[in-house]
């Protein structure tokens, strides 16, 4: 049984691959970015409640980030596309198989 998240009234699980929009505050300007990948993993407990989003850079390197889930700075996300796996964890994608 894969862990399920829900923020804003979004659904998402371990393998939904996710588009995060977050607000950053640079001086006196607001930056918004944006952050795509599959959730490898959701972690935590009530407010501590988090979760790590994973994709592939530039020349085929992984980037991790993790979000806290009731987090203000986060504005919304996206689900991109669903994923049926039989994992809590996916950190089996970590490994460099070629």
């Amino acid at each position: 049984m894969a862990i399920e998240a829900e923020i804003k009234g979004n659904l998402f699980k371990v393998g939904d691959w996710v588009k995060v929009t977050q607000t950053s505050f640079e001086g006196e300007k607001e930056k918004s970015t944006s952050f795509e990948g599959r959730v490898i993993s959701i972690k935590g407990r009530g407010e501590n409640k988090m979760f790590t989003v994973r994709r592939i850079g530039i020349d085929s390197i992984g980037v991790e980030k993790i979000f806290p889930l009731f987090s203000p700075t986060i504005t919304k996300i996206i689900l991109k596309k669903k994923a049926n796996v039989r994992r809590a964890k996916l950190y089996y994608l970590r490994k460099n198989i070629h």
